[in-house]
């Protein structure tokens, strides 16, 4: 389920956003957990795995929940191209967003990852109540979401008037699957985590300098590079920057 997967996944958008996503999570994690703690983990539509099998090399108990069953054996292929070590850590679960009552208990969950995933679903507060049951009390909701106050700088970027200007006043846009798919805006987001118990503690932005970049975009060198994430995540960061980047990351704690 994750935005452009099926294109461009080797590309600097992507790799962009898995980076930064990783680096943030990873802080989250650090402020909330012991050192060296082994944690459950749910990633709900983890598309190829790539944020769940970075923490399953950590040492982390991870599960993955996902509806494709296409997507599914991509991930059983990937899984199986890890070390045994890693591959006795990952579960691979078929299963949708919207049913994880179904398939875990409550608490099940220190950390639970929904990366773009929300814009495919009409209503969000349900989905979100349903991941904040299975979340543990003290537990970490992380969410990666298409940014609606920022629907608007791609196309205008792009010199695209008539779409740029219709965006200031919708919520829904056409990614670049070609689907119609719905964005949030991080107030609305704010008082549905609060309202199901898992308050926002932190949030970020993602894909602030980069996200006009072609699907196939070549990866700059390593230095290159690193400046880059370096500029990329001190905007995710900084106020005015981060409110108007392509995609939201909040990290939500559910309250013990």
């Amino acid at each position: 389920m994750e935005e452009g997967r099926p294109s461009g996944l080797g590309g600097l958008r992507n790799i962009v956003r898995q980076e930064l996503v990783a680096r943030q999570l990873d802080e989250r994690i650090a402020a909330r957990y012991a050192v060296g703690q082994r944690l459950r983990v749910l990633d709900v539509g983890p598309g190829l795995g790539i944020q769940a099998l970075r923490l399953a090399r950590a040492g982390h108990q991870v599960t993955c929940l996902e509806s494709d069953p296409a997507v599914l054996a991509a991930l059983w292929e990937a899984l199986w191209a890890e070390p045994e070590g890693v591959r006795e850590r990952v579960r691979l679960v078929e299963g949708d967003v919207r049913d994880t009552g179904a398939h875990f208990p409550p608490g099940a969950f220190d950390v639970v990852l929904c990366h773009g995933v929300l814009m495919y679903v009409t209503e969000p507060a349900p989905t979100l109540a349903g991941l904040a049951r299975v979340l543990a009390p003290g537990g970490l909701l992380s969410l990666l979401v298409r940014n609606a106050e920022a629907l608007a700088m791609r196309p205008g970027l792009a010199g695209d008037w008539d779409t740029a200007l219709a965006a200031f006043d919708v919520t829904e846009y056409t990614n670049r699957l070609g689907l119609r798919v719905r964005a949030d805006r991080l107030a609305d987001l704010t008082a549905t985590l609060t309202g199901v118990g898992v308050p926002l503690d932190t949030w970020y932005g993602v894909r602030l300098f980069t996200d006009q970049a072609a699907d196939h975009e070549a990866v700059p060198g390593p230095e290159r590079l690193a400046r880059l994430l370096d500029a990329e995540d001190r905007a995710g960061r900084t106020d005015p920057y981060r409110a108007v980047a392509a995609l939201l990351h909040l990290c939500a704690v559910r309250r013990v």
